[in-house]
């Protein structure tokens, strides 16, 4: 009942405001109308979408009298930014496409308010689904290993623990968000082997510190999921296999019914994964084999571009076996395959949110955003030793309001809370019993965003969050007992200043210089074992400390480079402290660790004539370990200057691609160079190596039988390269993938 009435007091406050129309036409470079393109208008309340009909026409109501910048997303083509000033006499405009070697696209996990990607000022790339198809991409991780500024260390084949290094930053920097709920466990770690792209309609890769939007996690960077949602009703299906046995399976509806959207999806995965020899032994690999259940839905009201409301569901189930390090034995410790570990892990998670705007209130210049989460995170996990668990539970609810200040000028403000738990096996309170971490968090936020004209805009951000942790019972585990903790509480305020300015265009606005800037804090408050396992009541978040400039040059219509130079810098990092370090802290851990990442990410796309395309992508990125707090050396076994481990001083990616009326074909050729890791089955106990460096490719094609049916393969690592992501766990060899896609809409 209680819901019934809210969605009642939305029906009666949504009243139209008096605002101005916007109506215009898309054309192709040839001038004949373009329909079904997507025009953007991005104004000081973000941008708002809708889609020509079959004339090239298009129609925005309720715009408030300000000004916008209107764009194109249409794949391979874009239009020159027209920035208009609204009113009751707002005159038809016309968008004139032209080839392009990117499209445009809406991100919303780099402001408080969606923005075209091209007017973000945030180190950003998206990954369309089109390029998903195309490239034939099975999981976020393979999308992030072509993306500049990202590491990514896989502990072997299909489903294993695959971790993610943001701009040199921890494994756990990044925020992860499916249609806007995060799904990191407690203290920000995160599987990326849990993120398949069965239905995504958009990846969206933020990179640098997001604090100042997001609050704890995001220190490294945010990777935000986008589901396919509405449109003309469709049935959608996959089914492919190949090389160990693997079998993937997808199947999908999804539509638009008068004021409803809806969309539901399901996908199944699974391989037995490698069952050769082991290099390190030489027996017969088993326990190697992975599956993985996926299931999830959407249903939308939207009663206008301003009033909406919405519901997200989303389950997944994955079991995999850990065989162990097999591959690189550098001290002789790996003894056996493991053929009992196993580990399971379960993700649940509710989104409800929406927006309306404020009636007649400023003549619609002024419009809510609010949303309410529930996620629950658990992982089993089996061994010879027994069973285990760790389990996430997090409630959060958020609310903005934002406003156009003057026609040029956005103001967001807002608060976030949220409230998560976190229990496992090894945290023991004093009877050995297990107990909760419980954590409460809450955020007050704001953002400014001021247009310089048509050719500049800058945005000021700013959150404080206020972090609580409940008392812990104390634990007396003679190898390490903790006292019992009383509540502790940590304020932390992150801004963020980030601009971008057009430094020159031709006359037409197709060939420019773009150049854009930030400055930016993040936070990540310690995870449940980092306070489970200390003596320290007081362990207060990791920081870290970022600025980036970024230059990007459309030299022709169809070629276009990026360039972007970073400097992060990482402190109050959570280290043992040890018998080394009895000067610089008195606990057993504390936050008196220090690291630094600089680099050069560089970009390329070139848009060639009959279907060809071309995308570079490189990074430079020199990490270093820095001497402790009040000390002159690291923590063992690292020495001052050593680089962080796993991270690649040298990595990049070339993809090739074409595409013909009913064919397409794709090259991926992927080089990462050697870096430092640790000795696989100790960690950094068992000492410090140089994992070689690889190169790996990738090739497919996809062939069009018939208006809904679709036949595709690939190979991957097509030269048989015998490669670790992560030290000791070898990558798969050569296999190969053949499937089929049905994709019925009227």
């Amino acid at each position: 009942m209680a819901l019934l009435r809210f969605l009642a007091l939305y029906l009666a406050i949504a009243a139209h405001a008096d605002a101005g129309v916007l109506t215009g036409r898309v054309l192709d470079p040839a001038g004949r109308p373009v329909p079904g393109a997507t025009v953007l208008v991005d104004g000081p309340l973000g941008v708002r979408t809708t889609t020509t009909d079959a004339e090239g026409h298009f129609t925005f109501g309720d715009l408030a009298d300000a000004s916008y910048r209107v764009l194109v997303e249409s794949v391979g083509f874009a239009s020159p930014a027209l920035t208009i000033r609204t009113g009751a006499d707002t005159a038809p405009i016309d968008l004139h496409l032209h080839v392009a070697p990117y499209s445009e696209a809406v991100v919303v996990a780099a402001a408080l308010v969606p923005r075209p990607r091209s007017e973000s000022p945030a180190s950003t790339t998206v990954v369309a689904s089109e390029d998903i198809k195309a490239r034939q991409l099975e999981t976020v991780a393979d999308a992030l290993r072509t993306t500049p500024g990202f590491a990514v260390g896989r502990n072997g084949g299909r489903g294993a623990l695959t971790s993610v290094f943001p701009r040199g930053g921890e494994s756990d920097y990044t925020l992860v968000l499916v249609d806007g709920i995060r799904v990191n466990s407690f203290g920000g770690g995160f599987d990326f082997s849990l993120l398949p792209l069965g239905d995504v309609d958009q990846v969206e890769i933020v990179r640098g510190p997001q604090s100042a939007v997001f609050g704890a996690d995001a220190i490294g960077g945010v990777v935000h999921l986008r589901t396919r949602q509405g449109g003309k009703p469709t049935v959608s299906g996959q089914i492919e296999g190949g090389g160990q046995a693997t079998v993937r399976a997808l199947a999908a509806t999804r539509g638009s019914v008068g004021a409803w959207s809806f969309s539901v999806s399901g996908e199944r995965n699974h391989s037995d994964g490698f069952t050769g020899i082991a290099p390190a032994t030489g027996e017969t690999v088993s326990n190697d084999d992975w599956a993985q259940s996926l299931a999830q839905g959407h249903l939308e009201w939207t009663k206008s571009a301003t009033t909406a409301v919405r519901a997200d569901l989303r389950w997944l189930d994955a079991e995999r076996g850990n065989s162990g390090p097999f591959g690189s034995d550098p001290i002789g410790a790996y003894t056996a395959v493991d053929r009992v570990s196993r580990g399971e892990d379960t993700q649940r998670q509710i989104g409800l949110n929406g927006r309306l705007p404020w009636g007649s209130v400023l003549a619609g210049r002024i419009q809510q955003r609010w949303q309410v989460t529930v996620a629950e995170l658990d992982n089993r996990y089996h061994s010879s030793f027994g069973d285990s668990f760790f389990q996430t539970r997090r409630v959060s609810a958020r609310t903005q309001t934002d406003v156009v200040v003057t026609p040029t000028t956005g103001l967001t403000a807002g608060v976030e809370g949220f409230g998560e738990r976190a229990r496992s096996t090894y945290i023991t309170g004093e009877s050995f019993q297990a107990v909760p971490i419980e954590r409460r968090t809450f955020g007050g936020f704001a953002e400014v965003r001021q247009d310089l004209g048509a050719r500049a805009s800058v945005s000021v951000g700013l959150r404080a969050d206020a972090i609580r942790r409940n008392s812990i019972e104390g634990d007396p585990n003679p190898f390490g007992p903790r006292p019992a903790f009383a509540d502790e509480s940590v304020t932390s305020v992150n801004p963020r200043l980030a601009g971008r300015v057009v430094a020159w265009q031709d006359q037409g606005g197709v060939a420019r210089t773009t150049v854009r800037a930030s400055v930016g804090t993040g936070i990540r408050p310690p995870d449940a074992f980092e306070i489970a396992f200390t003596d320290n009541p007081a362990l207060e978040p990791e920081r870290s400390r970022s600025a980036d400039i970024g230059v990007s040059h459309v030299l022709l219509p169809q070629v276009t480079v990026e360039a972007t130079a970073f400097f992060n810098r990482y402190d109050d990092l959570i280290v043992a402290v040890g018998r080394a370090f009895a000067d610089a802290s008195r606990y057993r851990t504390d936050n008196i660790s220090n690291a630094r990442a600089r680099g050069v990410e560089l970009e390329g796309a070139w848009r060639g004539p009959r279907g060809v395309h071309a995308r570079l992508a490189y990074t430079w990125m020199p990490t270093e370990i820095l001497a402790v707090d009040q000390s002159g050396v690291a923590p063992p076994p690292f020495a001052v200057g050593d680089p962080l481990i796993r991270r690649p001083r040298h990595q990049g990616a070339v993809d090739l691609g074409w595409t013909a009326a009913a064919f397409s074909a794709f090259t991926t050729v992927r080089v990462r160079g050697e870096v430092l890791d640790v000795e696989p089955s100790y960690g950094a106990f068992g000492g410090l190596f140089t994992a070689a460096g690889f190169t790996v490719v990738d090739a497919g094609a996809s062939w069009r039988l018939a208006r809904h049916v679709e036949v595709f393969g690939r190979g991957l690592n097509l030269l048989d390269r015998q490669y670790e992501e992560a030290y000791g766990y070898p990558a798969p060899g050569r296999l190969g993938m053949v499937g089929l896609r049905v994709d019925l809409r009227p």
